[in-house]
């Protein structure tokens, strides 16, 4: 267990996690009670916190052995699962519990569906791309959704525009689930790429 721990870097990531919710927790009322706010300025920070604890989960995926983890005979599939399982659900409850709840629907439900969407997208981006470049999925496509998306809930931006919606979108929430189940099973049985 302890192997796996360090190998995988977790305490640094457990560190940088901690430090991005502190900030998140700090920063959170200044976003929110500002006098902009009103017109939907702090739909970034919904958006962001999760991306970066997604990117941070990713990244904690890289193992400096990575040939030795494919051909060993333990069962990785454990191993992985567990991480992502309970990184997503540490971050998704720091980042629920320090999200104060907006006037327009914004809060706690879109930071915890934001987790499970980018995770997701960062679990994915580790199998395509390796671990240390998982964060770029998430990045790349929450930055484009975020000057994309239209700044009125619903439609079909609900499905494709997700991390953009306010917290009770049905089809926002099947989107996060769909790409946090499809990206962490695809995780799970086949672990992170391996780059040379």
């Amino acid at each position: 267990m302890s192997l796996y721990v360090r190998s995988r870097g977790l305490p640094g990531a457990a560190t940088a996690l901690a430090v991005l919710l502190t900030a998140n927790a700090w920063i959170a009322g200044w976003v929110i009670y500002r006098p902009l706010s009103e017109r939907g300025s702090d739909v970034p920070f919904f958006v962001l916190l999760p991306i970066l604890t997604a990117a941070i989960t990713g990244t904690s995926l890289h193992s400096p052995s990575a040939e030795l983890d494919h051909c060993a005979p333990l069962r990785w599939w454990r191993w992985r699962a567990t991480h992502i399982v309970t990184a997503t659900i540490v971050s998704a409850c720091c980042l629920g519990l320090a999200a104060p709840n907006a006037a327009h629907g914004f809060g706690a439900q879109t930071a915890i569906r934001g987790v499970l969407g980018f995770t997701g997208l960062a679990c994915a981006g580790a199998v395509l791309v390796g671990a240390r470049l998982s964060w770029a999925p998430p990045m790349v496509y929450g930055l484009g959704v975020l000057l994309a998306v239209p700044r009125t809930p619903g439609g079909p931006a609900t499905w494709w525009g997700w991390s953009m919606q306010s917290g009770s979108q049905p089809g926002a929430w099947a989107t996060a689930a769909a790409l946090f189940v499809g990206g962490a099973g695809l995780l799970i049985v086949r672990g992170p790429a391996v780059r040379r």
